[in-house]
């Protein structure tokens, strides 16, 4: 790796997920410092599953992590779509099967998290990663950006001066609110369950699944982690969806239960999966809300800038959000690498940025790959059918999965 040269200019990196690591590593490889400012206080293994598409591992691979985190996860080989009633719609090939240079990772997000920090702390060095600092205030001038931070207890740090300051600090971005303070999270109805069970590999072991719809219950279903006990079993993610109409938004903050939407999916058992099962042997379930932000006109405002969720926060679906903050940061560490002047870097890669990024949390609005679900539901008035060719045919479904492929930036043509 390249060695971090002194820098014209501090940078100051608010929030150390993913964007914000593959950020720090970003401007790392490209001889730049900087500093992350987190707001836990202590990094632990958190949260449940992730697919990395082959672009986010284009931009991990740049990153010198491809090794690490093929190791800890599962290779997908297929993604199948199935009705709510089990029956076939589409397969086709994913990453590497489907000729992309590199593969489709499922694994567990606090994996992917912790591969990224471990990174971000040898080669930047430890001092330069700031935990429990969470940003309360920003103000700027010719000069400079000022940040206020508090720890977790609620008492005031020192602040910290910077040249340019990128948010990093995920859909509800305190930095962003500052910018757009009577903004409201965009929430359609939609909620959903996610949690990881110990199960047998469900069809070719590395499959990622996805059955039903948002209207009438859906579940997306992969593995995460291979041969995790003696029986040869899996550590398997699911997540369950359901759309209600005047449906209260679930919480971040507070433990799923089972009960709580158990009911929707009571009858999904298959030959080849039990999905109640799946669902009540898990060891742990959390619930989320399915909401975005409408995309906005810009994020670079004078010194400061917003990145990944914290600039287009968009619905879970697809697999998408940390590839666009992962392509985010390169895209923003090659134009401060570059450009002399730091005001004018943040706005080359809004230009840059902007549009597509905004074009993808429009796609998971509207048309996500799930999409494919919902044409058949209605094709056959929600009723089980004779085969899916009485109802749409296969080039038909590529066409739609290849639509979504192309609109996200992960074509097999465009990442050639």
């Amino acid at each position: 790796m390249m060695p971090v040269k002194a820098s014209p200019m501090k940078i100051a990196i608010i929030g150390g997920g993913i964007g914000g690591l593959g950020l720090a590593l970003s401007l790392q490889q490209r001889g730049l410092a900087c500093d992350i400012y987190e707001s836990v206080a202590q990094v632990r293994e958190v949260g449940v599953g992730i697919t990395l598409l082959p672009h986010a591992m284009r931009e991990l691979a740049q990153l010198g992590v491809q090794a690490q985190l093929e190791a800890a996860g599962i290779e997908n080989l297929e993604s199948v779509f199935y009705t709510r009633f089990g029956q076939f719609i589409y397969r086709e090939p994913r990453g590497r099967h489907a000729g992309y240079e590199l593969p489709e990772i499922g694994l567990h997000r606090g994996r992917l998290h912790g591969v990224l920090y471990d990174a971000a702390r040898e080669r930047l060095g430890a001092a330069c990663v700031h935990l429990d600092h969470r940003c309360v205030a920003l103000e700027q001038n010719e000069a400079g950006v000022r940040i206020a931070f508090r720890d977790g207890r609620g008492l005031d740090l020192p602040a910290v001066q910077a040249d340019v300051v990128v948010a990093c600090d995920g859909v509800n971005s305190a930095v962003r609110k500052q910018f757009y303070p009577n903004e409201q999270l965009a929430f359609a109805g939609i909620n959903t369950w996610r949690g990881v069970t110990v199960h047998a590999p469900i069809l070719s072991g590395k499959t990622y699944l996805r059955i039903g719809s948002i209207n009438t219950g859906k579940m997306v279903i992969y593995p995460i982690a291979d041969r995790v006990d003696a029986q040869g079993r899996q550590l398997v993610n699911w997540v369950a969806e359901i759309r209600r109409e005047g449906a209260r938004m679930n919480d971040w903050n507070k433990a799923g239960q089972a009960g709580d939407f158990l009911e929707i999916f009571k009858d999904w058992r298959f030959d080849w999966l039990d999905v109640p099962a799946l669902l009540t042997g898990a060891q742990a379930i959390f619930e989320y809300p399915m909401v975005d932000r409408d995309p906005v006109p810009r994020w670079t405002f004078g010194r400061v800038t917003l990145l990944g969720d914290a600039a287009h926060p968009m619905y879970p679906r697809g697999s998408n959000g940390s590839a666009q903050a992962l392509i985010d940061a390169r895209i923003l560490a090659q134009q401060l690498a570059t450009t002399g002047d730091p005001q004018a870097a943040l706005l080359a890669y809004e230009a840059q940025r902007l549009e597509p990024a905004s074009k993808v949390v429009l796609a998971n609005r509207s048309a996500p790959p799930d999409l494919i679900n919902i044409k058949v539901e209605e094709l056959s008035g929600d009723r089980p059918f004779g085969h899916i060719d009485e109802l749409i045919s296969q080039e038909d479904l590529r066409r739609m999965s290849d639509s979504y492929k192309q609109v996200a930036g992960f074509s097999v043509a465009q990442l050639r």
